[in-house]
């Protein structure tokens, strides 16, 4: 049997073990970096990823994804940042939000925890769409609540071993005959609008068609391989799908179906030390030995270059790109306009001060702190104060007298001889205190 840690061995039967706990304490950070630096684009109306977002995302996962044609947690990552309020859509594309800004200087470990709580409570889609095979699902009072479901699988994976592989299909069974069934169909007659291929003949109405593997099995499969496997929870042992599962080929023309999910080929699952902690079985993290440390990779040097003298992970490699320019093969540049522009983007330096301090095997360079001490005092010199509404007044006379009147003063700040400037949240008070001293602010005049 092949292992994978960063790498992967598969043996003839295709087999791979799967240690997903370093990748993903590794790949939460490359995905906020990748955010951060505007390269992931949703849909505004699904919230899905892009076609060239999962390509993005695939190429900055340690390891890869799960399947080279498949993807899983490529698709994955973008949902659940967004789900966890890490990231937000903004004209298509995903922006970090404060959140998600703060997240990049905390444990790995306690970011991917809330992802997953807030997936579980909160999640961007429902999983079964994924199973593409099993169609009908759109149809109105079809399917129960996703989020029960979910909830249901997460309270399955809860009584999981830690440290002891579970067969899936022993998983199954544990799941149907304990009162742990995340079920599909809202009621008989929404089994019969799900079909396979033909919505007549494949109905998955008909006895023995929508057996447990089918439909409550593949959804577990979705949430448990797309989501817990992707947040690092538990290890992985699976194959291709092509073949893995029988269970579905009763039904109506399947002949032609190569598998029922791209999830079919999970055979087995280890609930493993970060999954644990994620999933309130402990109550503090700490890495296993397998978990690779930060390596001190960089040189930073008094002429403001940083020159890489090992292997740059992708997340690496995202934040240089964030503050500094890249000069050569493996040198970056750290200059005053590369800084201010990532303080502009709303990164910190004390974020990229912790970076090169972990990964350098010596101090900072006196020039590199004194150009970060000078970058930030010029970012502090000016303040926003947020969004303002400018009103011309008539003459002084009429601006002083507004901005002196006790009902409004502080409600209004005097700007030149003849302007107030009114912040937004403040304008519906500054309004009604207007009226009562006798003026109205018009509505906006249309261009």
């Amino acid at each position: 049997m092949g292992v994978r840690g960063s790498a992967a061995d598969v043996d003839e039967d295709c087999r791979v073990v799967r240690l997903t706990e370093p990748e993903a304490l590794a790949n939460v950070s490359a995905v906020l970096q990748l955010c951060g630096a505007g390269k992931l684009r949703c849909s505004e109306k699904t919230q899905r990823p892009a076609a060239a977002t999962v390509a993005a995302v695939a190429e900055v996962l340690a390891g890869g994804d799960f399947y080279a044609a498949e993807p899983i947690a490529a698709f994955a990552w973008p949902l659940l940042v967004q789900a966890g309020g890490l990231a937000e859509l903004a004209g298509g594309r995903l922006q970090l939000t404060a959140k998600g800004r703060t997240a990049l200087g905390r444990p790995a470990a306690e970011t991917v925890r809330g992802l997953w709580r807030s997936w579980v409570s909160k999640a961007i889609i429902d999983e079964l769409s994924r199973v593409e095979h099993i169609k009908g699902q759109r149809t109105a009072n079809t399917l129960t609540s996703a989020k029960t479901r979910r909830q249901t699988v997460a309270m399955a994976l809860v009584g999981c071993p830690v440290g002891e592989w579970v067969p899936v299909d022993d998983l199954f069974t544990t799941m149907s005959s304990g009162g742990l069934s995340p079920t599909v169909a809202r009621s008989e007659r929404g089994l019969w609008r799900l079909y396979i291929t033909d919505p007549e003949y494949g109905s998955l109405g008909y006895a023995g068609f929508a057996d447990w593997p089918v439909l409550e099995g593949r959804y577990t499969l979705a949430v448990l391989f797309e989501y817990a496997g992707t947040l690092g929870l538990f290890d992985l042992d699976y194959t291709d799908p092509v073949g893995a599962r029988d269970d579905f080929r009763d039904n109506w023309g399947t002949d032609d179906l190569d598998y029922l999910s791209r999830y079919d080929g999970l055979r087995a699952v280890r609930l493993n030390a970060l999954g644990a902690y994620v999933l309130g079985l402990t109550g503090k993290y700490a890495a296993p030995s397998n978990v690779d440390r930060v390596r001190q990779t960089l040189k930073v040097l008094p002429n403001l270059d940083i020159v890489v003298t090992g292997d740059l992970p992708p997340a690496d490699r995202l934040m240089l790109d964030t503050y500094a320019a890249q000069t050569s093969d493996r040198v970056w540049a750290l200059r005053e306009a590369s800084l201010l522009a990532a303080l502009d983007a709303g990164r910190g330096l004390d974020q990229l001060r912790q970076f090169l301090t972990a990964r350098a095997p010596h101090d900072l360079p006196n020039p590199v702190t004194t150009l970060f001490a000078d970058v930030e005092a010029r970012a502090g010199r000016l303040r926003n104060l947020g969004m303002v509404r400018l009103i011309e007044c008539a003459d002084p006379a009429l601006a002083t007298l507004i901005a002196g009147d006790r009902r409004l003063r502080g409600r209004c700040h005097r700007v030149g001889d003849r302007h107030l400037a009114v912040t937004i949240d403040r304008e519906p008070e500054f309004r009604k205190a207007l009226r009562a001293l006798g003026y109205i602010l018009p509505s906006d005049t249309p261009a």
